[in-house]
């Protein structure tokens, strides 16, 4: 075993004497164990480390959080109940900290209802605008700000709310093959199963031909029986079942369901089923826009709302910008016909001017504020939230990030730098949880986490200027922070592994087998594009953020591929929302052609393809009921142990009585959850253990069973490490612990909530689900940005399992910017040359170093860095 290294190790401060240092003292928040460091004020701290290390405990969890709790402190009791509040963390004491404002990462799913505008503020503003400066028409009443807003009561279109969408059904899209009676399912729209026999039934009860083919029914028999609004209710009696009782039935026509269920479904399958059945476009009363008639006959420079929020950004910004520059002098008295060049027009150009050209700067210009933020990448939300803070002008807090540079192209993480240092120069602190070692050179101060994760790690290595890391053998980070000035090789990582796998020569590259082609795809910013992607190899799909990458990838490709190897099957997604976040959909038999719906005219070369797996970074489980256990399947092997042993036989205990989510072994006071709450007046809610199990989830009876001298709660609370070794005896738990410990999972505990993991644990946790599956023919996998949230430590781990995957004969396509993985990859193709309308072409494909040598690619400069130093090692 490793000695470990000291808490906290620092060299002595360089930077302006006048600087203030955040002192903690005592940090014991997560795997910190008893951390002392001093972090400099008023400078770009980055908080670096392993994935697990504990630098996001140090960064978010003590520091951010502590700030946050002394900020609530001033705030009346009463009001506090209605913000959500963080936890006290654990700490001693900590000095000289300023108000603190956190940008972390947002994984969830937004809204179709968000948008840039409404992300930013800034349509806030352009309504302020319209609403107190704009042309209205001749005797109009002048409208509230509100009325601009297609997500308000007042500003939605009355036809389809605000959303711009009208759906719409047709007997063509409700009974696809007329040649069918009702019996043989002519209204493909109803459900299936026993509704669609039900709604059957009715009809006959209320005396309509089910068995005469559809076309040959009266049109009014037809008309009624699609596009009734009556819902009938009889008595059925159920054909063909002569045990079931009569019953009172209500019929539904076949517009009606699918209106229902598109409205009132919370099944996305279903919805998406019902969707089949739709025709969906631009409301015709508002004309996509979701607003009323009323807002849309207001203009400013002769444009509509909805005219200027469609524009890119550059062109919105040169729309106002003739209005910004007007003096005071220049501007009509406010009483003027116009309000275009009143004072208030100049005052509120001015201000969106000034905002607006902060998303310039970071490269945003080709956004709409109408483009809705689910079409966004993740670079591009970080860009927009860190723009937002730019201009709010606070002074003298710390802005605590985590990794603002996840989910950007190398190029555009040179803006990101600029707009971090206008906030250090406004007088303001900026600590970034950071694994781009581009980032990490480039600030004024490292704290380095480590020395590896979990119960290994959680201990400060060193804080202080860049260079003195250098000097510090135990971290794992100053390998790659240092590369190429020799010091990233010396005697590799902490774990005597190599430090980086230098990316393979041309001949070494696996060569195609195949080729799956897409043709005339159509979505978002890609027109027409052809696409064609190798199989049996590694590809990487790069370009600058907005590009199209996951456009072309996790929506395109992945829903055209689902759709050929499940045709006829309209219940694709049937997994568990709260336990999985990949999918998995196997090849049922012949395709069949895309729907009309697709935005790809044509796939071609999927015959060699039986399987599609896409692995996100979704969380593994919504709630701490799902683990790491029960995501990977390896506890149904423990509890089967546990069922196994004498005691448990001799009491009559099978494997369910050895699970804390059902009745009977689990404990009754808190349902198997472990904690309680805890509910104080006028102060927020927290979790205790619970008094009866004292966090075990199980109740006495349970734990007195015992495998090897541990029972179950002991169990869950093994490492994957320790586990290994503990459950050597069960094949089927010692092959799931086998490939986590290859991902690099060792340090996660069997029975960690899923709420406490990561997106870059949850994704490995999904890869070595993957792994210890048997090989089921010819597997696509598509991951989108995986090593988002990695260290370059784990990205080779990364890479390695990838590897794996290809060498057994299948095909990973990934969309990454991490150049790591790029001259690794067997492929690349590179979309471009800029984001939004300006990119979605496919520049250049082929090997890395075809790629590295593209003058139009943005990509290039930096691939061919990466491979020369690859050359170098």
């Amino acid at each position: 075993m490793q000695t470990q290294p000291r808490a906290s190790r620092s060299t002595e401060p360089t930077l302006d004497p006048r600087t203030g240092f955040v002192r903690v003292r005592g940090a014991r928040e997560n795997n910190l164990r008893d951390v002392d460091v001093d972090v400099p004020r008023d400078a770009i701290v980055a908080f670096t480390g392993v994935s697990g290390s504990g630098k996001s405990s140090l960064a978010f969890g003590t520091i951010f959080a502590e700030a946050q709790r002394r900020f609530l402190e001033s705030v009346a009791p009463y009001a506090r109940r209605l913000i959500q509040q963080g936890h006290s963390p654990r700490v001693d004491e900590i000095t000289g900290l300023p108000p603190a404002v956190a940008l972390q990462q947002r994984r969830g799913t937004p809204s179709s209802r968000s948008s840039v505008g409404t992300l930013t503020t800034l349509s806030n503003s352009l309504r302020m605008l319209y609403s107190r400066a704009g042309t209205y028409p001749a005797g109009a009443v002048r409208l509230e700000s509100d009325s601009f807003s297609p997500n308000t009561a007042a500003g939605a279109c009355p036809q389809c709310h605000g959303l711009g969408i009208a759906h719409t059904v047709t007997a063509g899209s409700l009974v696809p093959d007329p040649t069918l009676s009702i019996r043989d399912g002519a209204i493909a729209a109803w459900p299936g199963a026993w509704q669609g026999k039900n709604l059957r039934d009715i009809l006959i009860v209320l005396g309509y031909d089910v068995d005469t083919a559809w076309r040959d029914l009266p049109p009014a028999a037809r008309d009624w029986i699609l596009f009734t609004e009556e819902q009938p209710v009889v008595e059925v009696v159920p054909q063909r079942d002569r045990i079931a009782k009569p019953y009172q039935g209500r019929f539904w026509s076949a517009r009606s369901y699918v209106m229902h269920t598109l409205a009132d479904s919370k099944s996305q399958s279903q919805r998406e089923r019902a969707l089949r059945f739709v025709e969906s476009g631009p409301c015709p009363l508002c004309g996509g826009t979701g607003l009323t008639p009323a807002a849309l006959t207001v203009t400013f420079a002769g444009r509509s709302i909805a005219e200027l929020a469609a524009l890119p950004l550059t062109g919105l910004a040169e729309v106002i910008r003739p209005t910004a520059a007007l003096t005071e002098a220049g501007a009509a008295r406010p009483d003027a016909a116009s309000g275009e060049v009143t004072e208030v027009a100049v005052t509120l150009t001015r201000d969106l001017l000034s905002r607006l050209e902060v998303l310039l700067e970071l490269g945003l210009g080709y956004l709409s504020l109408a483009r809705a933020t689910p079409t966004l990448s993740p670079g591009e939300m970080q860009r927009l939230r860190i723009a937002t803070q730019l201009r709010s002008g606070l002074f003298g807090v710390i802005y605590v990030l985590d990794e603002p540079s996840a989910g950007l192209h190398p190029a555009d993480a040179e803006p990101l730098l600029v707009v971090l240092e206008q906030l250090k120069e406004s007088g303001n602190s900026v600590f970034v949880v950071e694994h781009n070692m581009a980032v990490v050179r480039s600030a004024d101060w490292v704290v380095d986490v480590g020395p590896r994760a979990g119960t290994e790690g959680g201990a400060v290595l060193y804080s202080g200027p860049i260079a003195g890391l250098a000097d510090v053998p135990e971290s794992i980070t100053r390998r790659f922070l240092f590369a190429g000035t020799g010091t990233e090789n010396g005697s590799g990582n902490a774990d005597g592994s190599a430090v980086r796998s230098p990316a393979p020569a041309g001949p070494d590259r696996r060569a195609p087998a195949e080729w799956l082609g897409l043709h005339g795809i159509s979505r978002h910013n890609l027109r027409a594009l052809d696409a064609r992607f190798p199989l049996g190899v590694l590809t990487a799909v790069t370009g600058v953020s907005g590009s199209g990458k996951s456009t072309l990838v996790s929506q395109v490709l992945a829903d055209a591929v689902r759709h050929e190897l499940h045709p006829d099957d309209t219940d694709t997604d049937t997994r568990d929302a709260d336990t999985t976040g990949d999918e998995d959909i196997s090849r049922p038999g012949a395709p069949a052609p895309l729907p009309a719906r697709a935005t790809v005219d044509r796939l071609t070369g999927l015959a060699a393809v039986d399987r599609l797996v896409r692995v996100d970074q979704k969380p593994i489980g919504r709630t701490p009921r799902s683990n790491l256990a029960t995501y990977t399947g390896l506890f149904d092997a423990v509890r089967s142990a546990f069922a196994g042993t004498d005691e448990a036989r001799a009491r009559g205990y099978g494997a369910g009585r050895f699970s804390f989510n059902v009745a009977g072994g689990r404990c009754e006071t808190c349902l198997g959850e472990g904690s309680v709450a805890v509910e104080l007046l006028f102060l927020p809610g927290s979790y205790a253990p619970c008094p009866a199990c004292g966090g075990s989830r199980y109740n006495p009876e349970t734990l007195e069973i015992v495998y090897n001298g541990l029972s179950i709660a002991e169990v869950l609370g093994l490492t994957v490490d320790a586990a290994a070794e503990f459950l050597v005896g069960v094949p089927a738990a010692a092959r799931s612990l086998g490939t986590l410990r290859e991902v690099g999972l060792g340090y996660l505990r069997l029975g960690q909530p899923a709420t406490e993991l990561s997106g870059g644990e949850a994704q490995r946790i999904k890869l070595a689900s993957e792994l210890q599956r048997a090989r089921r023919g010819h597997t696509l996998y598509l991951l989108d940005e995986p090593t988002t949230g990695l260290h370059p430590a784990d990205v080779q781990l990364l890479l390695t399992q990838l590897n794996r995957l290809v060498d057994a004969g299948n095909t990973v396509i990934v969309v990454e910017h991490d150049l790591d993985v790029v001259a690794a990859a067997d492929w690349v193709i590179d979309l471009g040359p800029a984001g939004g309308d300006a990119g979605g072409r496919i520049l250049v494909s082929g090997p890395p170093e075809t790629v590295a040598a593209h003058a139009g690619s943005r990509t290039a400069p930096y691939l061919a860095r990466r491979l020369a130093d690859a050359n170098a090692l």
